[in-house]
């Protein structure tokens, strides 16, 4: 295929239903995203990156045209979707051109004021992992939005609601709140599933040992609070098994963590017995 820019197609074939949107980024979040409005009839009309290959691989997926040129992005598009890291969102915004379209961002602590004072702005912040080499079911993402004109809200809502059967409208702050929450829930928990790997690695046990107890522990809380799901040493402060587990952590910085955990893991599970 000829990589030069511009020459996968002029148009999105056959994607010419709903909205038509300039997807900024190329990403995991732009991946996902571009490909779930192009399932629900938006055409997605280009792909913007400052990487060619990047930029090129995701407009061949979705059979639309790309560029690595701010100057370059489409002016008649309905929807530009920013779907870049938090680091390049202010700058990015800044290189492109004011247009008459409703600008976007995808991110969970950014808040919507990084438009400035542009009147058709808004978020749409899918609350999800999200890699590019595993599928997801879109339809169950909640997505919340917010935007700074009520016209805009309203479509940004429909928006949404073409692409997941979960969506509610959030402001910024509460934005900031929620994505820590998810930070706690999501990157720590798999942080914790490294270290836990590199353990069983050092004793010769498979990963996937622990793959039913990750499932079921994800699973409780579906029907019981995080606090009554709680188990393990901690929760009864058994400081023998503590104290021997800490024993076996080489590293001084894990060890601490352990440490800390644990006594928060404690801390709470006594909160939950006098409630009950």
């Amino acid at each position: 295929m000829n990589r030069k820019e511009e020459t996968v197609s002029d148009m999105t074939r056959g994607q010419t239903d709903g909205l038509k949107t300039v997807v900024l980024g190329a990403g995991n979040v732009a991946t996902h995203l571009s490909e779930a409005f192009v399932r629900a009839g938006h055409a997605v009309v280009q792909v913007f990156s400052r990487t060619a290959e990047h930029a090129s691989e995701l407009a061949v997926r979705l059979q639309t045209s790309w560029t690595t040129s701010t100057d370059a992005i489409r002016q008649d598009a309905d929807l530009y979707v920013f779907a870049v890291s938090d680091d390049a969102l202010e700058s990015l915004i800044k290189a492109v051109r004011p247009n008459g379209g409703l600008w976007l961002h995808t991110a969970g602590s950014v808040p919507m004021d990084v438009f400035g004072t542009m009147a058709r702005c808004g978020v749409l912040y899918p609350l999800q992992t999200f890699s590019r080499s595993r599928n997801v079911d879109f339809s169950r993402i909640p997505l919340f939005v917010e935007a700074r004109q009520r016209d805009d809200e309203e479509l940004l809502l429909n928006l949404a609601r073409s692409l997941s059967s979960e969506v509610r409208v959030i402001n910024s702050a509460q934005r900031k709140y929620l994505h820590l929450a998810a930070v706690f829930a999501c990157n720590f928990a798999n942080n914790m599933y490294a270290q836990a790997a590199e353990i069983l690695k050092k004793a010769d046990i498979p990963w996937q040992t622990l793959l039913p107890l990750i499932d079921e522990t994800a699973a409780k809380v579906h029907n019981l609070t995080p606090l009554q799901a709680q188990t393990g040493p901690a929760v009864r402060n058994d400081r023998r098994v503590i104290e021997m587990q800490k024993a076996l952590i080489e590293d001084a910085e894990l060890k601490n963590i352990y440490e800390l955990i644990s006594n928060q893991i404690f801390k709470y599970s006594k909160y939950e017995q006098y409630k009950l």
